[in-house]
């Protein structure tokens, strides 16, 4: 069986709730009627055993029911136009009287219902409403009267009305199914724009967006939350790709520079200095090479951020130390002035080799781009239960407009000014992604000229040794 399309399902799913009540309508409205038109027979029926009660009388000891002339002047010698129907018995159920209008008819006593209660019946195959009393007179009973009304124009009414009421429901809900498709069709009209939309939407086409609905529903809040989603795939897929370009010229660079040297150096012969020199020249670019290779690996490696971090305790101290061991000969070959400054032992709870590796970057560079004779400074200390460390230098210093950009994979700062400086350009984009990743805020300020400090405050679960040994 075909499935139904969403438009119809709506439609068949309010026509199925506005069926079942049109129908508790429709049932209530015949119903009403039905029971309008029995009590206005009823009140009649009841209206005439009051009168004919009220005539009967007694003449020289016989009972008299009704004269002659009276049956002919009154209505029950018709059976025309609502008909009334009486007929007297005797005590023992024979009768003794009846209106012309039932000719050689009679009317049925029914001894299994009781008396005075009102019922439907059989006259000549058509419905008569009846009611069967006792007659007394001065507390004798003398017999029983039978008073019917014929119900042929009631049923007929109400034969009609249900033939009507029977016809109209179908129709009634046809109409409502196609008004109600027409309504839904236009209400999961952005739906249909989404699925077009996501139809002509590819890897190479992400500029296409869906228009919002001028109603702010449910389907607007749908409708932006995924241009909202093909915007961050989009930035994403173009990160992406700006990525791979910067990654393929980075590593294209020193491998051409290689090829060159190399090239030019088995031309002719050459002596041993010479060759020193250019192998020399190789094996820095070699390791320079093997610098971007170990930080692109780092970068592919917390790219979704959704790594398991071994988090532990870390002594920020001795991670601190053991970076400014890494770069112990850097700072002596341009004899720097480093200063550490931590009254107390700090502790972290963290991935340890996160936060050396954030260490390393940022001290690294420090270094890198202080001149000769420089200063760095790197302080720990704890305000309000952070721990804030500062790393500042009196180096170069970054541009103001491109502070954020120094972010990005591949991007240095001025890097044509100073080209005796070597770098990828991917250490504080890698600081970033960790920090992020580890909850550490993070910033960075600069000037030309005066140098750069960063900040670094670890505000999840760090504490002091002390605290931890506490828990």
């Amino acid at each position: 069986m075909a499935q139904l399309s969403f438009k119809n399902r709506i439609a068949l799913n309010y026509i199925i709730t506005t069926g079942l009540l049109i129908l508790v309508v429709f049932s209530a409205i015949y119903f009403t009627v039905k029971f309008t038109v029995y009590k206005h027979i009823d009140e009649n029926l009841m209206i005439e055993i009051n009168d004919h009660l009220k005539e009967i009388r007694v003449e020289n000891k016989k009972v008299i029911f009704m004269d002659a002339e009276e049956w002919e002047e009154r209505e029950h010698n018709s059976v025309d136009v609502n008909p009334v129907f009486v007929q007297f018995f005797d005590l023992n159920k024979k009768t003794i009287e009846k209106s012309p209008n039932l000719k050689n008819e009679t009317l049925v006593f029914h001894d299994s219902v009781e008396h005075y209660q009102l019922f439907d019946t059989k006259l000549l195959n058509n419905t008569i409403r009846q009611i069967q009393i006792p007659l007394h007179i001065k507390s004798k009973k003398v017999g029983y009267l039978i008073i019917a009304m014929s119900l042929s124009d009631s049923s007929k009414v109400l034969k009609n009305l249900f033939d009507t009421l029977l016809i109209a429901f179908p129709f009634i809900l046809v109409l409502l199914f196609m008004i109600a498709r027409f309504f839904a069709g236009r209400s999961i009209k952005p739906i249909n724009e989404i699925i077009n939309t996501s139809k002509i939407i590819t890897k190479d086409n992400l500029k296409a967006r869906i228009a919002l609905p001028k109603t702010r529903d449910e389907l607007f809040t749908l409708s932006k939350t995924i241009n909202n989603l093909l915007n961050r795939i989009e930035d994403a897929i173009e990160r992406e790709k700006q990525f791979t370009s910067d990654a393929s010229h980075e590593l294209r660079t020193p491998l051409t520079v290689i090829k060159g040297t190399l090239e030019v150096l088995i031309r002719k012969p050459r002596d041993n200095k010479e060759y020193e020199e250019k192998i020399n020249y190789c094996i820095n670019e070699v390791d320079h090479l093997n610098s971007l290779v170990d930080q692109l690996l780092l970068m592919a490696r917390f790219e979704n951020q959704k790594q398991n971090i071994n988090t532990e305790s870390v002594y920020l101290n001795a991670v601190v130390l053991d970076v400014l061991t890494l770069n112990s000969e850097k700072i002596n070959t341009k004899k720097m002035d480093v200063i550490f400054e931590a009254k107390e032992d700090f502790y972290i709870y963290s991935d340890n080799y996160l936060v050396v590796t954030i260490l390393r970057n940022i001290i690294s560079n420090a270094v890198k781009y202080s001149n000769d004779n420089g200063k760095i400074t790197i302080a720990l200390a704890k305000e309000n239960n952070r721990i804030n460390c500062t790393i500042s230098d009196n180096g170069i210093g970054i541009e103001k407009e491109d502070l954020e950009s120094i972010m990005n994979p591949f991007f240095r700062s001025n890097s044509t000014l100073h080209s005796e400086i070597k770098g990828t350009g991917l250490g504080l984009s890698i600081v970033k992604r960790m920090t992020e990743l580890l909850h550490i805020k993070f910033q960075i300020e600069s000037k030309i000229g005066i140098g750069t400090t960063v900040v670094l405050v670890f505000n999840e679960k760090s504490t002091t040794f002390e605290s931890i040994e506490e828990n």
